[in-house]
């Protein structure tokens, strides 16, 4: 059985995104969502497989950009081609700007070790779910931060910032993910890929990457003409 189909990965239900205020394409609104998706009594690690299928959850992906300006003030942004071993098959051969993936129940542990919490992770979830809010938010942090070291080489120094979420119903991958867009800036581009599947990776003029936008993934369409269109 594939990876896929047995990992568990964190999930919210789409009718508390619904509640807290839908939206198609980008929102900069994240202290009304964000706070809200992590409490843990919504939360559940759910088997990823299923969740590829099933609309009344939203799969929370944290969807970073690595934005670079030269000397001139060119704004440039990091970009690469998905290949055939990256996990979503909908999306391989597509251009992308955002680095990031799944937040796995493997991520509670994680967390637990890297902010010194001792709590015993059985009693952090019921059911799959996470009963403790400031904790949900230490494991979507770590989760983030171990996709970061697993697809990419940051060899400079940044800045990296919470700037809206990404809905998209009107695509089936889109309708089973919920994205969070995080922007880094960073002082030098040096990001390189570590991962074989992230092809033709470097860092481009967003005025480039907007005149063939057709050729990246959807999600990627919404940020760059949110953020710099």
């Amino acid at each position: 059985m594939s990876t896929v189909a047995t990992e568990r990965v964190l999930v919210v239900p789409t009718a508390l995104f619904h509640t807290l205020g839908y939206f198609q394409g980008f929102s900069t609104e994240v202290a009304r969502y964000l706070p809200r998706l992590l409490e843990g009594d919504q939360i559940e690690y759910l088997p990823r497989g299923r969740m590829e299928e099933d609309p009344s959850f939203k799969q929370l992906i944290p969807y970073v950009l690595f934005r670079w300006t030269d000397e001139r003030g060119t704004i440039h942004v990091f970009q690469y081609q998905r290949g055939g071993g990256m996990g979503e098959a909908r999306l391989h051969a597509k251009y992308s700007v955002g680095v990031g993936g799944h937040i796995s129940s493997d991520d509670v542990e994680n967390s637990i070790a890297v902010n010194g919490n001792t709590a015993d992770p059985s009693t952090a979830r019921k059911g799959g779910a996470i009963n403790d809010p400031p904790h949900a938010h230490h494991i979507y942090r770590s989760g983030m931060q171990r996709e970061l070291v697993e697809e990419v080489a940051i060899d400079t120094a940044y800045d990296e910032t919470v700037v809206g979420l990404i809905n998209d119903d009107e695509t089936p991958v889109g309708r089973v993910h919920l994205g969070v867009v995080h922007l880094c800036d960073v002082a030098q581009p040096l990001v390189a890929p570590r991962e074989p599947d992230v092809l033709n990776a470097r860092f481009e003029p967003v005025s480039d990457i907007l005149t063939r936008l057709d050729q990246f993934e959807t999600w990627s369409q919404i940020a760059v003409r949110a953020l710099f269109g």
